[in-house]
């Protein structure tokens, strides 16, 4: 069925959601998965190893590059969900649809709670017995 999974971490509560149910999904599939760091920039320039300041805009150029390499072959990118308020759905748009209008492969937004105990199992677990 999926035979690359990209799974979208942000370290946030909703980014650890999917990160455990794509890689359950990833491992019951015996799918290849690929992990893409979201991050936050927050200034006008960012600072780079070595004290180089680059401009937001060519650093999103260069993200967005970084994702394109990600993404090529992807049958299914799974995603954490936050739920927002209508303004701001209405201000910044929903993620979900934004992925799901650019994206030519399926989205998965989890929501599903999986614990400590049984992400543990899972990693030791033989993908046919999953």
């Amino acid at each position: 069925m999926y035979k690359k999974v990209l799974l979208a971490y942000d370290g946030s509560i909703e980014g650890r959601r999917a990160l455990r149910e794509g890689a359950k999904l990833a491992q019951l599939c015996g799918a290849e998965v690929f992990l893409l760091a979201v991050v936050e920039i927050s200034s006008g320039a960012v600072t780079l190893e070595g004290g180089f300041a680059v401009p937001v805009e060519e650093q999103i150029a260069i993200y967005k590059g970084i994702l394109a390499e990600g993404v090529i072959g992807a049958n299914l990118v799974v995603v954490g969900h936050r739920p927002t308020g209508p303004l701001a759905r209405w201000w910044f748009g929903s993620v979900g649809t934004y992925l799901i209008k650019h994206l030519r492969c399926s989205v998965l937004v989890a929501q599903t709670e999986i614990g400590d105990d049984q992400f543990a199992q899972l990693l030791t677990m033989p993908a046919e017995q999953a």
